[in-house]
C-alpha cells in the first residue's frame, strides 16, 4: 500500500478539538448562521446539533450574578433562550440557501455582549484506493474551521465570516478521485484527483437589511462564494456524511472559493433572488495566500423555498478564463438544483451545462441523499453522470478535448459516536462506473475505488 503521511494532520486534529473548545472534504461556513429548528423526530444529525439561531433579538438571558459577557452556550439553554421559526429557510455556503427542514450542522455557541460567536469544524482522516491503470491509493488528512460572529439588530443584521483549512499542507497533487479533473499541481492539469483547499476557503461579511416582506442583503469579501449553483457539496446535509468530493465539482461548485466576490440580493421566506460580481479565475495551485481579488465575471441565481421542505435554485454565470488548463477560453454555466430536507432525508437533484467559449457545451447530472437512520446510523450515495473533454490533457494525445461521457455510482455508511464536546463519525463507501469501452485500456474494464474514513466534528 503506497501511503502519505500528511504533516499537517496533526494541526487538522486540532482545528476539531481546541482546548477546552468553546464537518472537498468537511461541512459548511453557511451552516453557521441563525438556522430553525430540526423536524421533531431527531435524527443522528439534529440530536447532536445545536438549536437554530434565529430571533437572536427576542433573546433573554440568566446571567446568576455573572457579569461576565461571553458564555458558553449549551443545546437544551440555547432552545429555551430561542424565539425560532423552523419554517424559515436555511443558509447554506455563501448566500446559498437550503431547505427550513435540513438539519444544522453541529457547533459551538457563546455570546460576547451583543455578539453571537460561532464555530464548526472537522477533521478526516482518510484512506482511498481506487483500482485500474490510473488508479491509487493514498492516506490523507482533509480539514475545516469555520468561525462568525453575528449582531442582530432592529433593521436587520451584520456577520463576519472565516473559514480556514490545513489542506494546503497535503501534496499539491491532493488524492484520488478516479474521474475527477480541474486545477493544476506543478504546472500540470490534475486529473484523477482532487486537489487541496486553500488556507483562506473564506473571509467575507453580510449585510441584512429589513425591507417590506423581507431583506436587502449585501455580501462580499476578498474570498467568498458567488451567486451560482447550489450549496457546495460540503455543506449540504445530502452530502454530510459523503467523504469524496463529486467528479461534477467543476460543472456545480468549482467557484466556491473565489478571490473576490461582491453580491447583492433580496431576500423573503419564499423566494430570494440575487447577484454577483466576482474573480472568473479559479485558484491556483499555491493554497497558502490569498490572491488579488478582481471583478471580471457576474451570475444571477433564483431560489424558490415554496415549503419549509424544499429548496429549488436556478442559475446562470458567465466566467472569464476560469482554468489555467483552457487559456483565452471563457464559460457560460447554467445549473438547476431540486434540494429536499425532511425528518430523516436530505437529497438533491441537479443539472449543469459549461458552455466553453469557444467550445463545446458539457453537461452533468448529480442526485445525491443522506438518510439518518437513527441517531447512531446514516446511510449516503450519489450517483453523477458527466461529459467530460479533459481526461487526456497532453496535446499530442489524439484523444486530447475528446470528451467522454461517465458515470460514477457510489454508496457509503456512517456510524455517529458522541464524545463529549466533538463527535466522532466512522465510516466508508464504494464506487463502481458505467464509461465509454474506448477507455477501458486507460482505466480497465471495471475500475472500482473505496474510501474509509474517521472524522471528528465540534460540537455534539
Amino acid at each position: 500500500m503506497k501511503t502519505t503521511i500528511i504533516p499537517a494532520l496533526l494541526g487538522a486534529v486540532a482545528f476539531a478539538v481546541p482546548a477546552q473548545a468553546q464537518d472537498h472534504s468537511g461541512h459548511d461556513m453557511g451552516t453557521m448562521q441563525p438556522a430553525p429548528a430540526p423536524a421533531p423526530t431527531p435524527t443522528a444529525q439534529s440530536e447532536q446539533t445545536m438549536p437554530p439561531m434565529e430571533g437572536m433579538d427576542h433573546m433573554t438571558m440568566d446571567h446568576s450574578g455573572d457579569d461576565t459577557s461571553s458564555h458558553a452556550m449549551q443545546g437544551h439553554d440555547m432552545a429555551a433562550m430561542t424565539e425560532a421559526d423552523p419554517d424559515k429557510p436555511r443558509e447554506g455556503s455563501g448566500t446559498a440557501r437550503l431547505p427550513a427542514r435540513e438539519a444544522p450542522d453541529p457547533m459551538l455557541h457563546a455570546m460576547a455582549g451583543d455578539w453571537m460567536l460561532m464555530a464548526h469544524g472537522n477533521a478526516s482522516l482518510n484512506y482511498t484506493k481506487h483500482t485500474g491503470p490510473r488508479g491509487d491509493d493514498k492516506l490523507y488528512a482533509t480539514s475545516m474551521l469555520m468561525l462568525m460572529a453575528e449582531r442582530q439588530a432592529d433593521w436587520g443584521r451584520f456577520q463576519a465570516r472565516t473559514m480556514l483549512s490545513l489542506e494546503p499542507a497535503m501534496d499539491a497533487r491532493g488524492y484520488p478521485n478516479l474521474f475527477a479533473t480541474g486545477e493544476t499541481a506543478n504546472g500540470l492539469p490534475l486529473v484523477d484527483r482532487q486537489h487541496p483547499h486553500d488556507l483562506f476557503m473564506e473571509l467575507a461579511a453580510r449585510l441584512d437589511i429589513n425591507a417590506g416582506p423581507g431583506s436587502l442583503f449585501l455580501y462580499g469579501g476578498p474570498v467568498g462564494e458567488p451567486a451560482f449553483g447550489p450549496s457546495a457539496f460540503m455543506h449540504r446535509g445530502s452530502a454530510r456524511n459523503n467523504p469524496e468530493p463529486p467528479i461534477t465539482h467543476h460543472w456545480f461548485d468549482s467557484t466556491h472559493i473565489t478571490y473576490g466576490v461582491v453580491t447583492a440580493g433580496y431576500a423573503t421566506d419564499l423566494f430570494q433572488i440575487e447577484g454577483s460580481a466576482f474573480r472568473g479565475q479559479e485558484p491556483d495551485e499555491h493554497r497558502w495566500n490569498i490572491e488579488t481579488p478582481r471583478l471580471d465575471s457576474w451570475s444571477v441565481r433564483g431560489t424558490l423555498t415554496p415549503t419549509p421542505n424544499w429548496a429549488l435554485q436556478a442559475s446562470y454565470g458567465e466566467i472569464k478564463q476560469p482554468e489555467a488548463t483552457h487559456p483565452g477560453e471563457n464559460e457560460n454555466r447554467f445549473t438547476a438544483s431540486a434540494h429536499y430536507a425532511g425528518r430523516a432525508v436530505s437529497a438533491m437533484l441537479a443539472f449543469s451545462a459549461k458552455k466553453r467559449v469557444p467550445g463545446d457545451t458539457l453537461t452533468a447530472w448529480l442526485g445525491e441523499v443522506n438518510w439518518d437512520i437513527d441517531t447512531a446510523n446514516s446511510l449516503f450515495g450519489r450517483i453523477e453522470n458527466v461529459k467530460n473533454d479533459e481526461l487526456f490533457p497532453d496535446h499530442l494525445d489524439p484523444r486530447h478535448d475528446t470528451p467522454f461521457r461517465v458515470t460514477k455510482f457510489q454508496a457509503g455508511y456512517a456510524r455517529h459516536i458522541p464524545l463529549g464536546p466533538v463527535g466522532l463519525t466512522l465510516g466508508g463507501s464504494v464506487n463502481a462506473y458505467a464509461k465509454p469501452a474506448v477507455l477501458d485500456a486507460v482505466y480497465g474494464d471495471n475500475p472500482m475505488g473505496y474510501t474509509l474514513f474517521a472524522k471528528l466534528t465540534l460540537g455534539n
